[in-house]
């Protein structure tokens, strides 16, 4: 049973959307601002979260800030209708999904379980990358899927699922080009929609935490109206 916890200053969501993952078969642990989450989570990380932006004490993304530092857990945001610097922000963050609020209880159990089967493809043969092992080395890259490992010239590199899988994607191919639609389609399951800026916000956030481990790091190319190819050093 997956444990989710659910931190948002609304009480009616947060009752209302427990009773409806507890009856999808989730256990849930529900929180009314980021301190309480971030106190508990301190003590026992869940296998998702799923945050409001506006909370009081500490907000969703001072809490996804705090928690990038210590796990890659998947984590959605719940935003306003309106507030698109936000979602953009907190998808650079590392955010691995966000949904608008008034948002239907359905779609959100859909985006759930979505992030949590491409967790679990990150830890299964679905990801191996060739038929004797599950690591993949490209050049100074070397990723095991099994332990969601990632180095660079032997330097660890903590990424979350979305971004492990859009390096993996592509990384398993060098010099070819991969669209964005084609990004989508490995990093999303079908049921969920996201744009362009979405991928490219990952992609973003993919480079920057690659350059902690090398300020050289070049590998991923942007061919501008048509997607991104990986460049094997």
């Amino acid at each position: 049973m997956n444990k989710i916890a659910l931190v948002d200053d609304d009480r009616n969501i947060l009752t209302s959307v427990s009773m409806t993952l507890e009856a999808e078969g989730f256990e849930v642990e529900t929180f009314n601002d980021g301190q309480a989450a971030l106190d508990a989570f301190n003590k026992r990380l869940p296998d998702m979260a799923v945050l409001d932006i506006k909370m009081p004490r500490m907000d969703g993304m001072d809490l996804l800030q705090r928690l990038r530092q210590k796990t890659t857990m998947p984590v959605i945001f719940l935003t306003s209708k309106d507030d698109e610097i936000d979602e953009v922000l907190g998808l650079r963050m590392g955010a691995d999904d966000y949904v608008k609020k008034p948002f239907s209880q359905r779609l959100l159990v859909e985006r759930i379980r979505a992030l949590l089967r491409r967790q679990d493809a990150v830890a299964s043969e679905e990801v191996g990358t060739t038929e004797e092992t599950k690591v993949m080395e490209r050049g100074d890259l070397r990723m095991d899927p099994l332990r969601h490992a990632v180095s660079w010239k032997g330097n660890d590199v903590s990424l979350t699922v979305t971004e492990f899988l859009l390096l993996q994607a592509l990384a398993q191919r060098p010099g070819f080009v991969k669209s964005r639609d084609q990004l989508m389609d490995v990093a999303y399951d079908d049921q969920v929609y996201v744009d362009d800026r979405t991928i490219d916000s990952h992609i973003k956030r993919l480079r920057k935490k690659m350059r902690t481990a090398d300020d050289n790091f070049s590998a991923i190319e942007t061919l501008y109206g048509i997607g991104y190819r990986y460049n094997e050093e």
